[in-house]
């Protein structure tokens, strides 16, 4: 009896003792027996494990620095490539206000009398556009063979956008600059119109080409 009664006190005591070490183990939390990874590593690992993530970061910080510097960029008002498309836009207004001013007072006419009218005026508004028209061609040729001379390529065949930007410009130039030193020099009558019109409708297309 008295054997049994020890017992019955041994377990009861056992049970009271696991009831409390749960609830001390509920109160204070998990306890992680998870030996750590990185006490695994040897000093040479752990520096460069150390030193992988340094780099990681300044990495993560420069492509966040690249593209923030990439988002605030704004490209120049003017540069060479601008310079042209400016110059070219500039010919073609500049073709459009001579046409639109014709020379008056003179003798223009494919039938007039040069005996009974007054010579051709070689000074007025529809000369002085002319050779302005003349000049701005010029340039816009010069200023594209400087900045875009890379984008023409034989290679690529005449219908690449690019290659009939330079042909159509060039051309178009050189028949207005043809157009406008036979007409200066010639106080008579001259055809002269249609090759100037034609050369401002072939770099018109190719400004749009390439716009």
């Amino acid at each position: 009896m008295k054997i049994g009664s020890k017992f019955i006190r041994l377990i009861c005591g056992l049970c009271l003792t696991v009831v409390a070490l749960n609830t001390h183990a509920e109160q204070q939390g998990v306890v992680d027996l998870a030996y750590p990874a990185h006490a695994y590593l040897s000093d040479t690992q752990t520096r460069l494990l150390v030193e992988e993530t340094v780099s990681q970061e300044k990495y993560t910080q420069k492509s966040a620095a690249a593209m923030e510097t990439r988002n605030d960029f704004k490209e120049p008002l003017f540069t060479g490539a601008k310079a042209h498309q400016y110059l070219g836009l500039a010919t073609l207004v500049a073709a459009a206000a001579t046409a639109l001013n014709p020379a008056g007072g003179g003798c223009e006419g494919a039938g007039c009398n040069v005996q009974t009218k007054p010579p051709r005026d070689t000074n007025g508004t529809h000369a002085q556009l002319a050779k302005v028209t003349g000049v701005l061609a010029v340039a816009t040729v010069i200023t594209g063979l400087i900045t875009h001379w890379d984008d023409f390529a034989l290679e690529d065949g005449w219908a690449d956008p690019d290659n009939l930007h330079v042909l159509l410009g060039v051309t178009g130039a050189a028949a207005m600059v043809y157009a406008i030193n036979k007409s200066a020099n010639s106080t008579t009558p001259v055809s002269h119109a249609g090759i100037a019109e034609l050369g401002a409708a072939a770099m018109a297309i190719g400004v749009r080409l390439t716009w």
